[in-house]
């Protein structure tokens, strides 16, 4: 039999979950057929067929995570395949020094991807299964990180008493991973401010120019437009400001990015943007759209808060976050003045950057803000 492996689809993510088998046991399949769909931290990715052939089992449900060279398929055949090997077109990420993915926990050199069933005796596997414990969800206590039946017991009863756990799985899990390495390694500081948009035309659109006060201040401080690197404390500055826009979805926050803010004016911009959004809600969008962002905007005012610590993700070195706009009073003139003001929250990492300097960005968005057009 030849065994088809899933292959590095290019994110350098070491895992996908399946979402769907486009074909079956037993089916004849062409080269470059679509196989199944699989889902990373980036994206949903079609993997297409490397050769012809019959195809006699498939490794996995939807739901099933599976790893970098762990088989996806087997091909009726005496040979067995190059675990490496596809023919056909996957969408491949841009290659890059480095990536927002370098930097999340789980490379596939970590320790963190091997299997729990390889720290469980047969017993205790016997055990797991007779309870219905899932042991990828254990942390065993043991000797060296053995699974004991009492931790499978302890697990067995907290499922009794409080539900099953459900783990985390794509998007959402890849998201979490990522927040633990950003708390573990960046110094994170946020400063607020308010800006004052009273001068604004009702019909304003608040992202854009949002996006417009971002690209301003960092080319009057392109301190903020960098990469930082924990191994080496360097700091990577870029000549081309890359935005990623956090987008709320049912199943994750997706980062689309949209790249030379500072360069394309407001049309192109808008219909990129609209485009990258369209994508993330049908699950389209190429892997390369999510990658590569040198700084990150977060709109939640459209939904609810006023400040908030927004998150940064290595190894980018700042994040502006705007809350909801409101009608507060304001002193003008020496009078109480009802106005519009939308409040601000910058979260910048102090490895990289000072507070002088990320105070001045702070007033270089205000600035670029409290100005009535572009």
């Amino acid at each position: 039999m030849k065994y088809f492996k899933l292959p590095d689809l290019g994110e350098g993510l070491p895992e996908a979950e399946i979402i769907e088998w486009h074909i079956t046991e037993g089916q004849c399949v062409e080269t470059d057929q679509i196989l199944v769909s699989v889902e990373t931290a980036k994206a949903i990715i079609e993997v297409p067929s490397p050769q012809t052939g019959k195809v006699t089992h498939l490794f996995g449900q939807p739901g099933d995570t599976i790893h970098t060279g762990e088989p996806l398929l087997e091909f009726e055949g005496d040979e067995e395949s190059d675990a490496g090997t596809v023919v056909g077109e996957i969408p491949q990420a841009q290659e890059q020094t480095a990536t927002t993915d370098e930097f999340i926990i789980g490379s596939p050199n970590s320790s963190s991807h091997i299997r729990n069933e390889n720290k469980a005796t047969p017993a205790v596997r016997a055990l797991a299964k007779r309870l219905n414990i899932d042991l990828n969800q254990i942390k065993g206590s043991g000797q060296n990180g053995l699974i004991t039946p009492s931790d499978v017991e302890k697990s067995a009863k907290l499922d009794r008493t409080h539900g099953k756990a459900s783990p985390l799985k794509g998007v959402r899990k890849h998201m979490a991973l990522a927040m633990i390495k950003s708390h573990q390694e960046i110094v994170p500081v946020t400063i607020n401010e308010d800006a004052n948009i009273d001068i604004w035309p009702e019909s304003t659109d608040i992202t854009f120019r949002l996006i417009h006060a971002i690209a301003q201040a960092c080319k009057k401080v392109p301190e903020f437009n960098a990469w930082f690197d924990s191994s080496s404390l360097s700091r990577r500055m870029h000549s081309t400001i890359t935005l990623g826009v956090a987008v709320d979805t049912p199943q994750g926050l997706f980062v689309p990015v949209l790249r030379d803010i500072g360069n394309r004016d407001q049309a192109d911009l808008r219909n990129g943007l609209n485009l990258l959004r369209e994508d993330v809600k049908n699950r389209t969008i190429p892997a390369k759209e999510l990658q590569g962002a040198t700084i990150t905007l977060s709109n939640f005012g459209t939904i609810a808060g006023r400040y908030a610590n927004p998150i940064i993700v290595p190894p980018q070195v700042a994040i502006l976050g705007a809350g909801v706009i409101r009608q507060e009073p304001r002193v003008v003139n020496n009078e109480i003045i009802i106005q519009r003001i939308m409040p601000l929250s910058l979260s910048f990492d102090h490895r990289a950057l000072t507070g002088g300097e990320a105070a001045r960005f702070l007033m270089a968005i205000l600035n670029d803000l409290q100005q009535e057009t572009t």
